[in-house]
């Protein structure tokens, strides 16, 4: 089994491709942040070339300490790509939480409160039967934490028709907005509203399957999520 990059610092090392041309100061490498941001997110996008052309495919995903598993059929063509081509597939992945709407005087000014998280880097296939299970509970456990284990594992079968990409975090850079508009001085006295509209996620009551078994209980981490 590939073994995942130990962090060396509490900051991911800035590169060209990870340093804005704009708004620098929104730009953040602190590992831990990094982390969080990628953590609460349930879909990435990931970025390739095919064919000489951009593609960007919306997918699952899920963290294990300094590597990224994105999940795929064995058909698809992102995990086709990382399987023939050798050293892998450059890709790009991105993560993103809208927080806020950003109302200002003028059109030009309105916003988003924003976190992202940008990664680039190489991304290889999973072959190791051990990772690929390490990787596919991972995938599992991101969406709700402690399904992996609450949940029949996948079967020879399934495991031969799914596909892993491994994505080790590197060359990662956050970046965020926060706070209210920014509005130019001589708009100040304009009669508009102005401010900030939060956006919060949350979860709806639970709807059990029609044909849920009498008995079987809400698990705990449903509970408390």
């Amino acid at each position: 089994m590939s073994v995942a990059p130990e962090p060396s610092a509490a900051a991911y090392a800035p590169t060209e491709r990870t340093v804005p041309t704009r708004s620098k100061e929104r730009a953040a490498y602190d590992r831990a942040l990094v982390h969080s941001i990628l953590d609460e997110a349930y879909v990435c996008h990931l970025g390739f070339v095919r064919d000489g052309a951009p593609v960007v495919l919306p997918t699952l995903y899920g963290r294990v300490g300094e590597r990224l598993y994105v999940h795929g059929s064995t058909g698809s063509r992102p995990l086709r790509m990382a399987g023939q081509q050798d050293p892998g597939l450059r890709v790009c992945l991105t993560v993103t939480h809208v927080d806020g709407l950003v109302l200002a005087r003028s059109a030009f000014h309105h916003s988003l409160n924003y976190r992202s998280v940008v990664v680039h880097g190489t991304a290889h296939q999973v072959t190791d039967p051990e990772e690929k299970r390490l990787a596919l509970d991972a995938l599992v456990d991101h969406v709700v934490p402690g399904r992996s284990s609450d949940s029949r594992p996948a079967n020879a079968k399934e495991l031969a028709a799914t596909a892993v990409l491994s994505l080790d975090l590197a060359e990662v850079s956050a970046k965020l907005r926060t706070g209210g508009p920014n509005d130019d001085a001589e708009d100040l006295d304009l009669p508009y509203w102005t401010g900030v509209v939060p956006l919060q996620r949350g979860h709806g009551p639970l709807i059990p399957a029609d044909d849920l078994a009498d008995g079987i209980e809400v698990p705990s981490y449903l509970k408390e999520g």
